[in-house]
């Protein structure tokens, strides 16, 4: 609109509206680590305090055979000629 000095006087609004849309999916991924973070612990854990020994292993291997008898001891003779033929 025109003054009647001439001048032109202008009139800008601009509205913003902003939401909060991401609340629940913010719930959504932190309900998701929790439950990650449970199931490490059991897995990898101790669990909810399963049986004692339970990180305990044995291992037995029967029936070698000729491959592994007498390892121990070339070994022990690789190793001892080693360092006589070093010094």
């Amino acid at each position: 609109m025109a003054h009647p000095d001439h001048t032109v006087s202008e009139r800008n609004t601009t509205t913003t509206t902003t939401t909060s849309g991401g609340s629940g999916m913010g719930f959504i991924v932190g309900a998701l680590v929790v439950i990650v973070g449970i199931l490490a612990y059991v897995v990898f854990g101790d669990g909810f305090g399963g049986a004692s020994g339970a990180n305990d292993v044995n291992i037995t291997v029967e029936g070698a055979g000729d491959a592994a008898q007498g390892a121990a001891e070339a070994v022990d003779e690789a190793v001892s000629g080693g360092a006589a033929a070093s010094e």
